[in-house]
């Protein structure tokens, strides 16, 4: 029987909810500091080029104009992994590349300052594929980088950071499969998360090397451990703001981050850099680019006997989070298949794109979007169910893996096979599914197809967490956790953790801003760790905070801490609960009582999602429709329903799911420039388009903390292209091989315009 709960598990109004609603919410273009001044960038015309001169006499004699900087006086920072990035280079690798910074009393003042920057610019040869980029005589955009390949075995996760998956006995393994699958598939559509509102940062100086950062970002622990080693000195205070989405993309904004800083240092005046919609879509991170070329082996009965390949991954002008994606996305490989022999090699390639960075999915999905469809090449051969083959190979209890930080990890978590036929007869799979290749449904020039996808993360258990938590007179509580509100209530639900363990109203629960001068230290909301690893330490805080109020209560009613409870903010005997005694009378009126918990890594408890679509393919246009999605889970234990609904709701965009579709920045390969930097040409999802949409969330304890809750909701997006291409390819007959799957593409693809 499942536990029950006064908080968890029920729908409440969300912490924030009335100031989002009245507009008192903050977000990063509401801050104003004392003499801010605005920050702009000029920008790269050329996708590859050297700057010859660069001439700033003009704009610096401008009215209101503070600063302008070049790679002549920025700075020496520098980002990137390995260090590499410069703030301001005298060379420009993609189209929007930093060229000079601007700092004016106003914003107007800022842009014609950039019109009056003189460069000279010389042309230099682009590549944007990563094969060609590989090669001898392509164009380099690092001389530190020999052909354009950028480290893997760095030490992002420690010295045994994972850059490939080799273990077992390849040969042997493909010896002893009845089929193999192979071929080359890509997931290079470079999609962007889109958040409604753009990155931007304020920066100002207190001191030489004191420096304290505002930021719309859903970690604000980043801007400090991170940006302190690029930068050189120890002290940067980082606050963040709400933040207007992020799906990864705003975890941190490191050249936003520099660009204000600089001027900020120049100046000694507060600035802000806020990316216009436009910078938002050329200028700031995108997706990795994925191509794997490879091959598996299985049994007749769907046993995995080996798989081996090289996966390319483009990382675009620069990443500083590509080795970290790549040892992720390696260890996501091992969860979707348990296979003893492996030998999956990885290349990190640079290319005159715009850079990359986090994005919702964080390597598996660019892994698994293009590995998924040789898989099912293999499973048409053994024409097998991929529903049944996937309930097979995902991992099991007792089960073990790689993870991203080397080491070997055996699942502890659970066995998901409940959620995959429960998904599965919501979907009604069995009456859709009539073969590989073969449509569901037939209507004139209109075919149905189904398909499904799987995907889990065990960074549901990633890096650290601390929290107190304050237990005040007035018989209220505080969190103290540097935890941003990027959009998913996360700050709310882990008030609820707390006010269950306290078992005091939940309007008497806070949380402080997330400031890391006032906080202890977070990694963050990535991966969705937040239930588990955030929710363990506010949970341990609760307690800890709990256990000392009840010592201290021993004394004030002669009962030993173990038969005491407190409810309300009040304690009593558990046999005498008529007679409670408020927090104020066990501590007094001038004293707090706190509590500390703290979380460290375990990555042996492993989330899982299917997600299954049908698609409907119109053979004369090509044009693709998604009608229906079951999405199927187990969440252990459900803290804020609307929450976890609305995350997997969200599998559709932010580079997700609909990348299979219409999502995709569109380069010309010719100069170099997005096509479609706006929100019109850039096609995605509105809210007239939704398809039908049902989630299947099983509550069974998974073995975590005091709830017995894991995080799903990052991994909501990743099954979803693999599993579109699959339904598309079984409507229209005929194995399809590319993302996103525009009308050309289906019409080339059938021999019916010219290009097949």
């Amino acid at each position: 029987m499942a536990t029950k709960y006064r908080f968890i598990g029920k729908a409440t109004p969300r912490k924030d909810a009335l100031e989002i609603v009245q507009g008192k919410a903050q977000f990063i273009d509401d801050v104003k500091r004392p003499g801010m001044l605005c920050g702009k960038v000029l920008r790269s015309p050329y996708p590859h080029a050297g700057i010859l001169k660069i001439d700033t006499t003009k704009a610096e004699a401008l009215p209101g104009v503070r600063a302008v900087l070049t790679y002549k006086n920025v700075p020496d920072w520098k980002g990137g992994v390995p260090r590499h990035v410069k703030v301001l280079d005298n060379k420009v690798r993609f189209v929007g590349d930093g060229v000079a910074l601007v700092a004016a009393d106003t914003e107007e003042q800022a842009n014609k300052a950039l019109e009056q920057i003189e460069v000279v610019y010389e042309e230099l040869p682009a590549v944007y594929d990563v094969e060609e980029a590989i090669q001898p005589d392509a164009p380099q955009l690092y001389e530190e980088f020999p052909r354009n390949l950028v480290p893997t075995n760095v030490k992002v996760f420690g010295p045994k950071t994972l850059s490939n998956v080799v273990m077992g006995d390849v040969d042997k393994g493909f010896k002893e499969a009845d089929f193999i699958g192979e071929g080359t598939y890509a997931y290079e559509n470079v999609a962007n998360p889109l958040p409604l509102e753009p990155p931007g940062v304020i920066a100002e100086w207190q001191g030489p090397d004191q420096l304290t950062v505002w930021s719309a970002t859903q970690s604000a622990s980043w801007h400090r451990f991170i940006m302190v080693s690029k930068m050189g000195f120890p002290d940067i205070r980082a606050i963040s703001t709400h933040c207007g989405g992020s799906f990864g993309s705003k975890n941190y904004s490191a050249q936003p981050l520099f660009y204000a800083a600089a001027l900020s240092k120049v100046t000694g005046k507060p600035v802000k850099v806020m990316y216009t919609k436009e910078e938002q879509f050329g200028a700031f991170v995108l997706r990795l680019g994925s191509r794997f070329r490879g091959k598996v082996g299985i049994k007749k009965d769907g046993t995995v006997t080996a798989v081996s390949g090289e996966w390319f991954v483009d990382t675009g002008a620069f990443s500083d989070m590509a080795q970290a994606q790549v040892a992720v996305g390696c260890g996501e490989a091992q969860l979707m298949l348990r296979c003893a022999n492996w030998d999956l090699q990885t290349k990190l390639v640079l290319t005159n794109r715009s850079a990359s960075g986090v994005v919702r999915g964080f390597g598996g999905q660019e892994l698994e979007s293009a590995f998924h469809p040789i898989l099912s090449i293999a499973m048409e051969q053994a024409n097998l169910d991929p529903v049944e083959f996937f309930k097979k190979n995902y991992v099991k209890p007792g089960d073990g893996y790689y993870w991203r930080e080397g080491n070997w990890w055996v699942c502890r978590g659970k066995d998901y096979s409940k959620a995959v036929v429960e998904g599965a007869k919501a979907f009604k799979w069995k009456d859709k599914w009539k073969g590989w290749l073969v449509p569901t449904a037939v209507d004139g020039s209109k075919r149905v197809g189904v398909g499904v996808g799987v995907h889990g993360n065990a960074d549901v258990g990633e890096d650290d967490s601390e929290a107190y938590v304050r237990l005040n007179p007035d018989g209220t509580a505080v969190i103290h956790a540097c935890v941003s509100e990027s959009g998913m209530g996360q700050r709310s639900s882990l008030c609820k953790m707390a006010a269950e363990v306290l078992q005091i109203p939940l309007e008497r629960v806070d949380m402080t801003p997330p400031d890391t001068l006032i906080n202890p230290f977070d990694f963050g909301l990535v991966g969705s760790r937040g239930t588990y690893a955030v929710g363990s330490a506010v949970i341990a805080a609760a307690e800890d905070a709990r256990r000392k109020i009840l010592e201290v209560a021993s004394s004030v009613l002669h009962a030993p801490p173990e038969e005491l409870e407190t409810t309300d903010g009040k304690v009593y005997v558990k046999t005498k609960p008529d007679s409670p005694v408020p927090w104020s009378r066990i501590t007094g009126i001038m004293q707090t009582c706190t509590g500390f918990g703290r979380f460290t890594p375990d990555y042996s408890v492993p989330n899982f999602l299917i997600l299954f679509v049908q698609v409907e393919v119109d053979i004369e246009t090509g044009k693709v429709v998604l009608q229906h999605v079951v999405a199927a889970t187990d969440a252990g234990q459900v803290i804020d329903p609307p929450s976890l609904e609305g995350q997997i709701y969200g599998s559709f965009g932010s580079a997700g799911t609909d990348t299979a579709i219409f999502e995709e920045s569109v380069t010309d390969r010719k100069n170099g420039h997005l096509l479609n930097m706006n929100m019109i040409d850039y096609k995605w999802r509105t809210f007239s388009d939704l398809p039908e949409f049902r989630n299947v969330i099983l509550e069974t304890g998974i073995p975590s903390h005091r709830f017995k809750a894991v995080g799903v909701g990052e991994i909501a997006t990743s099954p979803g292209p693999s599993a579109v291409l699959m339904a598309a390819s079984n409507a229209v007959g005929k194995r399809l091989c590319e993302y996103p799957l525009t009308p050309e593409k289906i019409l080339k693809a059938l021999g019916k315009i010219k290009g097949a």
